[in-house]
C-alpha cells in the first residue's frame, strides 16, 4: 500500500488506485481527454465521467474503495466460527485446514479450507507453514495403468502408543496413483507376497515393479549386493515375467515416498478417531473405505487409455510362486532334511528322485510341500519316540575316556573295561550311524554285541618305526 496526500490527510491508496488518480488529474487539468483516460484505464468513457465527479465532490479518498476497512459482506456467522474452533481444539488439534475441514463437513460444519486457516491463525491454533517451491521430476508419469508400480514400507507409529506395532506396506501405480496398501506385523518377505498377490488378484501381473534396495529386494552379503544371486521375492517375480527395477535413492521412487507423507497424516488421524489398536481393526478400516475414498482423491487418470496389466493364467500358479522356496537334496533312504526336521518321501518314486534335487515350498500359513520337478510328493516328518530322531551317539574322543580306576578306591569301581567306559560312548553296532532310518539300538535288542574297537598286532608293519621299514 502506498500513501496518497490530499489537503494535508494522508490516505492509504494502494498502486492501482495511484495510478487511476494520476491519470484522472491529467483529465482535470486539461492534459488529457476523457477518451484518452478510458483508453488508458480500460473503462468507458461514462465510467470515467463518474469517475471524475466522484473526484470533484470527494477528494482523493473517493477513489478507495467503499468497503476497505469494513467487514466482508459474505463472511461468516460469527456463532458458526466459535462452534468450529471449539469441535477443533476440541477433537482435531493437530491436523491441518485441509484435512479438519473435510471432517468438520462430514459433522454438519461447512467452512472451506482457507476460511478456517484464517480462523485458525487469527486464533493461534495455527501457524503458517513455509511455501516450499514445488518438486519436478525429471521423470513423467507412466503412459498408462500397469506400466510401473511402485512398491515400499513405512515404519511409524500408526496407534500413537495405543496398540500393536505395524508397519504399512504400499502399493501404488505410477501411471495414476492408484493405492493399494495394508499393515502387517514386519517388513517380511512373507508380508510382501501377500500384498503383491492381492495386487495381482485385482489388476493383474503388471510389466515392471519399482522398490529399494532392502535385502528383501537385492541379494547382499554383509550389506554389499551380490549381482549374481537372487532373493526369494526377485525370483518369484522373475517366474511371474515382471521386471524388477531396484532405486538408487528415495527421491527416485518419489510418489510412493510421498504417498507415506500423506498416509502418516491423515491415516494416523483416521484411526485415532476410529479407536483402532490391533492390525486387524487397521486392515478393517482400509477395507471399510478409507483405501477407495483415497484413491478417489488423489489418483489421476492416465495420459494414454487402456491396461498394461497382464492376466494371471492358469500357467502361473501362484500358491508355489508367492511362497518361500528352499532346495535340498534326497538322500539314499529317500529323506530330506530341513530345518533341523527329517522329512520321509512316500511312495510313488519318480525316477532320478535319489540324490536329486527337491523344492520344498513353504507357504504363507506355515505349511509346506515338496516338489520334484512338476510332481507334489507325499512326506511325512519322522520322529523317534523318545523325541529325538534314532541312529548311532557320536563316539566321545578318545583323550576325553578315563583310562584310570575311578575315584575312590578300586573295590568301589567298575571291573570290566566296558563298565570303565564313560556313559555318552554307545558303540555304534556295525552301523556307520550316519543314516537315521535305522534306530540305535536295533529292535528287540536289550544291548550292543559288537566288542572292543580293533588294534593293530604287535608284529603289525604299521608298528614299525620309518627307519626300520627302509632297511628292509
Amino acid at each position: 500500500m502506498s500513501i496518497a496526500s490530499n489537503e494535508g490527510d494522508r490516505i492509504a491508496m494502494s498502486q492501482r488506485e495511484r495510478d487511476r488518480l494520476r491519470v484522472l488529474r491529467s483529465v482535470l487539468e486539461g492534459q488529457r481527454t476523457q477518451v484518452e483516460a478510458a483508453r488508458l484505464l480500460r473503462r468507458s468513457p461514462r465510467q470515467v465521467r463518474r469517475l471524475l465527479r466522484r473526484l470533484q465532490q470527494g477528494g482523493d479518498a473517493a477513489l478507495v474503495h467503499g468497503l476497505r476497512g469494513k467487514p466482508s459482506n459474505h463472511r461468516k456467522d460469527a456463532q458458526l466460527q466459535r462452534r468450529v474452533l471449539q469441535r477443533y481444539r476440541k477433537e482435531f488439534p493437530d491436523f491441518g485446514p485441509t484435512f479438519a475441514a473435510a471432517k468438520l463437513a462430514e459433522r454438519g460444519l461447512e467452512v472451506s479450507a482457507e476460511t478456517l486457516r484464517r480462523w485458525l491463525l487469527a486464533a493461534g491454533l495455527w501457524q503458517p507453514q513455509r511455501r516450499r517451491q514445488q518438486h519436478r521430476s525429471r521423470r513423467p508419469r507412466r503412459a498408462c495403468f500397469g506400466e510401473l508400480v511402485q512398491r515400499d514400507t513405512s515404519i511409524h507409529d500408526w496407534t500413537e502408543g495405543r496398540g500393536e506395532e505395524m508397519v504399512l506396506i504400499h502399493l501404488i501405480d505410477d501411471a495414476t496413483s492408484r493405492l493399494l496398501a495394508r499393515f502387517y506385523d514386519a517388513d517380511t518377505v512373507q508380508n510382501h507376497f501377500d500384498l503383491l498377490g492381492r495386487w495381482l488378484g485385482l489388476h493383474g501381473r503388471p510389466l515392471a515393479l519399482y522398490t529399494d534396495r532392502h535385502s528383501i529386494f537385492e541379494p547382499q552379503d554383509k550389506g554389499r549386493a551380490v549381482p549374481d544371486a537372487q532373493t526369494q521375492f526377485g525370483r518369484a517375480l522373475r517366474e511371474l515375467d515382471i521386471e524388477l527395477i531396484r532405486a538408487r535413492s528415495p527421491q527416485a521412487k518419489g510418489r510412493v515416498e510421498r504417498s507415506f507423507g500423506t498416509a502418516q497424516d491423515r491415516v494416523v488421524k483416521e484411526m485415532r478417531l476410529a479407536k483402532v489398536k490391533t492390525i486387524v481393526a487397521a486392515n478393517a478400516l482400509l477395507d471399510d473405505g478409507l483405501l477407495a475414498k483415497h484413491n478417489r482423491r488423489f489418483s489421476v487418470p492416465p495420459r494414454e487409455t487402456g491396461d498394461a496389466h497382464r492376466a494371471v493364467g492358469t500357467a502361473f500358479q501362484l500358491a508355489a510362486i508367492l511362497r518361500l522356496q528352499q532346495q535340498r537334496t534326497v538322500a539314499n533312504d529317500y529323506t530330506v532334511r530341513f530345518e533341523n526336521r527329517i522329512y520321509q518321501l512316500d511312495k510313488p518314486i519318480y525316477p532320478g528322485q535319489r540324490q536329486g534335487k527337491v523344492v520344498l515350498e513353504v507357504r504363507l500359513d506355515g505349511t509346506m510341500a515338496i516338489r520334484f520337478g512338476k510332481h507334489y510328493l507325499k512326506y511325512h516328518e519322522l520322529v523317534a519316540a523318545g523325541g529325538a530322531l534314532g541312529g548311532s551317539a557320536p563316539q566321545t574322543p578318545r583323550s576325553l575316556a578315563p583310562s584310570g580306576p575311578t575315584p575312590g578306591g578300586a573295590e568301589k569301581g567298575p571291573t570290566s573295561p566296558k563298565e570303565v567306559e564313560p556313559s555318552g560312548v554307545q558303540p555304534a553296532g556295525g552301523r556307520s550311524g550316519r543314516t537315521s532310518a535305522e534306530p540305535y539300538p536295533p529292535d528287540g535288542a536289550g544291548e550292543d554285541t559288537q566288542k572292543g574297537p580293533r588294534r593293530p598286532a604287535a608284529d603289525h608293519p604299521w608298528r614299525r618305526g620309518f627307519r626300520a621299514k627302509r632297511k628292509q
